[in-house]
């Protein structure tokens, strides 16, 4: 199966940037649709972005629309998440998620990913 690693997380000022990754292990990754989720606490985890297998196709929920942006390099096994103008609302735990399955119109959906790793605390100050 996939293993991910999720890093890059802090603490940044409100407007600002910042850059996570997801360093998945596993034989197939480059056919995993890959995705950013987050959590805040008490709220449901929401779906943030995804990326197609070969990087060809992405998806943003509106919230971020324009600020973020999805990416990988499948020959380093890693999917990015760069994030620019930053709000206090953006403030969660992301989590990184591969799906096996091809790209649908159910990628916005948590419960289509079997593999998740373990999440970054993303905290924007005020």
């Amino acid at each position: 199966q996939v293993q991910l690693v999720e890093s890059g997380g802090g603490l940044v000022q409100a407007g600002g940037s910042l850059r996570l990754s997801c360093a998945a292990s596993g034989r197939t990754f480059s056919r995993h649709v890959m995705a950013w989720f987050r959590q805040a606490p008490g709220k449901e985890r929401a779906f943030v972005a995804a990326i197609s297998w070969s990087g060809s196709s992405t998806d943003y929920a509106d919230s971020v629309k324009g600020r973020f942006t999805i990416s990988r390099d499948n020959a380093k096994n890693t999917v990015y998440l760069r994030m620019n103008s930053l709000k206090a609302e953006d403030t969660a735990v992301y989590f990184c998620a591969a799906d096996p399955y091809a790209w649908t119109d159910n990628r916005r959906l948590t419960n289509e990913y079997p593999y998740w790793g373990q999440g970054t605390q993303v905290t924007v100050s005020s």
